[in-house]
């Protein structure tokens, strides 16, 4: 049997360049894929909360249907002496694959790890995060991308720090830990796009701190935040009523326990 050099070297080749190939194509596609995901996300959120939005590293595996952000970053509206409102150190999103080619994304869950936010107050009825649910309430609806539903959602490690004072050489600081936040079926209901998940996970921090930060935070922080949270609203109005009705029970227990009883 005569053997060929040169075709032996040939289909080598051929399977090198082939290998090169997809490996180049590989990377390629998760590069831009990447860059696409950032893209998206800096652009929607950019346009939810009117200001800038960005993320300075994105990790997409879409075999695994993993996404994992670092240092995602939102900045105050102007006038505002700190350049930032809020940090995300880390986020890990778990995707389940096959959505990806339907109308409804589904995510199985988000992890949000390490959200530092910095609120600032600006006269006497205005402050950053303030400003923010205000373009988030007031946005227009496009109705751009596709729907998303989110099995799961977590917020962990929120650290609030409030400037007091801050047009005074002062320089107080309350900083508050709020607790985990969590989130189940979001999106199950009512249409849900990145522009709405954007803005439902800042509703859900503003109402977690002014849960927490009544009787710590200045009252004007709670004053002028809690109009605009509807779900802060109906809880403190569930929380007066409870309140109500217990003092009228115990006050009708302590009259019939003074009320003489009758003869029979």
């Amino acid at each position: 049997m005569t053997r060929h050099p040169k075709k032996h070297i040939a289909v080598r080749f051929v399977f090198g360049a082939g290998l090169i190939l997809v490996v180049v194509t590989v990377l390629a596609v998760n590069l831009f894929a990447d860059r696409a995901v950032r893209v998206g996300i800096e652009s929607s959120a950019t346009k939810t909360l009117n200001v800038a939005v960005t993320v300075s590293n994105v990790d997409l595996s879409i075999m695994n249907g993993k996404l994992a952000l670092q240092n995602l970053l939102i900045n105050n509206p102007p006038g505002y002496r700190h350049d930032k409102l809020l940090e995300l150190k880390n986020a890990e999103i778990e995707i389940d694959v096959k959505s990806l080619l339907s109308d409804v994304v589904n995510i199985r869950e988000i992890k949000l790890d390490g959200v530092d936010i910095v609120l600032e107050q600006q006269g006497i009825s205005g402050n950053n995060l303030q400003d923010v649910i205000t373009a988030i309430r007031s946005g227009s609806k496009e109705g751009e991308g596709k729907s998303l539903r989110v099995d799961n959602l977590e917020i962990s490690n929120i650290t609030v720090q409030m400037k007091l004072l801050p047009d005074t050489a002062q320089d107080d600081t309350i900083t508050l830990e709020l607790s985990p936040i969590r989130m189940t079926n979001l999106g199950r209901d009512n249409k849900l796009d990145m522009a709405d998940l954007t803005g439902e996970i800042v509703l859900a921090i503003a109402n977690r701190l002014v849960e927490q930060g009544v009787g710590v935070l200045p009252k004007d922080i709670i004053t002028t935040l809690t109009p605009t949270l509807d779900k802060t609203i109906d809880l403190s109005t569930r929380i007066i009523e409870s309140t109500e009705d217990i003092g009228k029970e115990i006050t009708e227990g302590i009259k019939s326990l003074l009320k003489p009883k009758k003869e029979e």
